[in-house]
């Protein structure tokens, strides 16, 4: 195949490598990028393709190697590397550690809260906290079941008022 040849049969191709580079790139402008640079390695490497085998598949074969490099390329350069002697990164703001103070700060308030709890109300909600039902609390407590109802509803507004401060929108 001449040199004529090859270049008008890529120039032919390249419509329909233009949509595999959009789902590859998800971008106009990098698709044509990367078409671009497709037909620029198909040409400069003519010579290696051979006549008579599918000049298509070879173009997408290209254009997928092409792809995954510049991609492997882009997170090589946004990865960070810590060069110096202790080892530790430098400035690296973008990672937060979790270290659950402020779960155990929101445990203690409410622990404090529902011990600071009338015993009327406390034992009734712990009950049901725990798992029980309204009837086997009535029946533990004798009392009747629509005020044990009465009471667990009072001691989680109790609750509720005195943790607004934990209050997500």
């Amino acid at each position: 195949m001449t040199t004529l040849e090859f270049s008008y049969s890529i120039n032919e191709h390249s419509k329909s490598l233009k949509p595999f580079a959009l789902r590859l790139t998800k971008d106009v402008d990098d698709a044509n990028d990367l078409l671009q640079e497709t037909m620029l390695k198909a040409y400069t490497n003519r010579d290696k393709f051979s006549d008579g085998t599918n000049l298509r598949a070879w173009l997408y074969t290209i254009m997928k190697n092409t792809f995954f490099t510049r991609y492997q390329r882009m997170v090589r350069r946004a990865t960070f590397v810590d060069s110096t002697d202790n080892l530790h990164y430098i400035n690296s703001g973008d990672v937060s550690i979790e270290n659950r103070a402020h779960s155990k700060f929101a445990m203690d308030d409410i622990n404090y809260c529902i011990n600071h709890l009338n015993a009327d109300y406390r034992t009734p909600f712990m009950m049901y906290f725990k798992g029980f039902k309204y009837q086997e609390i009535a029946d533990d407590l004798n009392l009747p079941i629509g005020t044990v109802k009465n009471r667990i509803h009072l001691a989680r507004k109790i609750l509720k008022d005195n943790l607004k401060i934990y209050k997500t929108n």
